[in-house]
């Protein structure tokens, strides 16, 4: 699973010469693992052709229309469960902590939050550990899935293949809350959606009772340190 972890990780990052040059290796080590199934591997080449063989700038003028001039589709996890509010900022500093202590460096300039780093991250981890921790945003990848489905991008079927590696299925009334979150969004002005929430740095932040991948996060440090103990 190591392998295919890193070849999705791969295919949301910002469309590269190196990943142009890459993609007979990335569709051999999909195939090789044998992780996908043989029709997610198919709904994957779609996108693996248009890498090979489109021009570099219209790929990269593709991916940034889609995933970076939308808040619905962006590829920061936090971003669809928080939003700009503080705990979007606790979260982050949790989950980046999390990578801290299992020895994993960010070397980019890339928020923890943002999907491709999250799953180089997950890929270190060993499979079963990784499809749990994919279950946690589940919903947001499927709701990601529909929205790309919609707009027919071939990004739609990376998503499809990492709700089908989580351990558990999306659950429809989350992902009906940010269908509806979605179409709040589309209501309003660009400048509306992206108006920052005035931080207020003199009221402390209630960091309170994490829920949803933070949550999953410090219960798996509470299990590890159990099994050191015992």
């Amino acid at each position: 699973m190591r392998l295919t972890l890193r070849a999705m990780s791969a295919l949301l990052d910002y469309p590269s010469a190196e990943l142009k040059d890459h993609v007979a290796d990335i569709r051999d080590a999909l195939r090789a693992e044998g992780v996908l199934s043989t029709a997610a591997l198919n709904g994957l080449e779609p996108l693996l052709m248009a890498l090979e063989t489109e021009d570099l700038l219209d790929l990269q003028a593709a991916y940034t229309e889609l995933f970076d001039r939308s808040r619905a589709l962006s590829l920061h996890l936090f971003e669809h469960v928080h939003g700009e509010s503080r705990e979007r900022g606790q979260a982050m500093i949790d989950l980046g902590q999390h990578y801290v202590d299992r020895g994993y460096v960010i070397q980019s300039s890339e928020l923890p939050d943002f999907l491709p780093l999250f799953l180089e991250f997950l890929s270190l981890l060993p499979a079963a550990e990784a499809r749990e921790w994919l279950a946690e945003p589940v919903h947001v990848l499927a709701a990601l899935e529909e929205r790309l489905s919609e707009r027919r991008s071939p990004y739609a079927a990376v998503f499809q293949a990492l709700t089908r590696l989580a351990a558990a299925r999306p659950d429809p009334e989350a992902v009906a809350r940010l269908r509806e979150q979605d179409k709040a969004d589309a209501e309003k002005s660009i400048d509306e959606v992206w108006e920052d929430t005035p931080v207020d740095f003199t009221t402390p932040i209630n960091a309170g009772g994490p829920t949803g991948v933070i949550a999953k996060i410090r219960a798996a440090r509470r299990a590890v340190a159990a099994a050191i103990k015992t």
